[in-house]
């Protein structure tokens, strides 16, 4: 059974014609991201050592456009489904060599095509379940709180991590008014004691 065309594949695509790379280059980047989810085919070209991986990644974002804007699909939904380098023309050049003779010097290209599909919807689910339970979700500021409340096993800082910021700032300002409150009526009784204590004698 053969499998479809290149140019009968379902999915939104990208391409970039005649780029100046050999198709073997390219090809084991291809290999690396053929199959996974758009963000971390993303990470993978992010962090490749491979010069074409850059051009790879530009086409990948075009792909991942068009999806969104012509599609209507969200890119948290979209895998690389196909992907694939055909050879270009190639470039004869030639350079001096001894004898009056002269080496040839092949410089190749490449058609690189990105195809990105959307997932099925019992792949979505578990992708969402498994984000779910590494609680990617989760606010960052408020993942970071809870952390360091943890490592410091405080109960008063780990109930900090989890109130938003307005209401401990109000607990905050509270607290500072009650305490300027207790100083002065503190002020306050010493003025008075001191007033009692200078009261003048009666005559003997």
């Amino acid at each position: 059974m053969t499998g479809a065309k290149t140019n009968e594949r379902p999915g939104t695509r990208a391409q970039v014609r005649y780029l100046r790379v050999s198709p073997f280059k390219a090809r084991i980047v291809l290999d690396l991201i053929r199959g996974k989810h758009v963000a971390e085919a993303s990470q993978i070209l992010a962090f490749s050592e491979r010069g074409v991986a850059r051009e790879i990644s530009k086409v990948l974002q075009s792909a991942v456009a068009n999806a969104e804007h012509n599609d209507e699909i969200a890119a948290e939904e979209l895998f690389v489904s196909a992907c694939y380098a055909d050879e270009g023309p190639t470039l004869k050049r030639f350079r001096p060599r001894a004898r009056g003779r002269a080496g040839k010097i092949a410089k190749r290209t490449c058609h690189i095509t990105v195809i990105v599909s959307r997932l099925s919807d019992d792949e979505l689910d578990a992708l969402r379940s498994r984000a779910a339970s590494r609680g990617t979700t989760r606010d960052a500021a408020a993942a970071r709180r809870a952390r360091v409340a943890h490592s410091r096993g405080d109960v008063v800082a780990e109930e900090a991590a989890e109130a938003p910021v307005d209401e401990i700032v109000e607990d905050v300002t509270d607290e500072a008014v009650v305490e300027e409150a207790v100083v002065e009526e503190a002020a306050n009784d010493e003025a008075s004691d001191d007033d009692t204590s200078e009261e003048p004698e009666g005559d003997a």
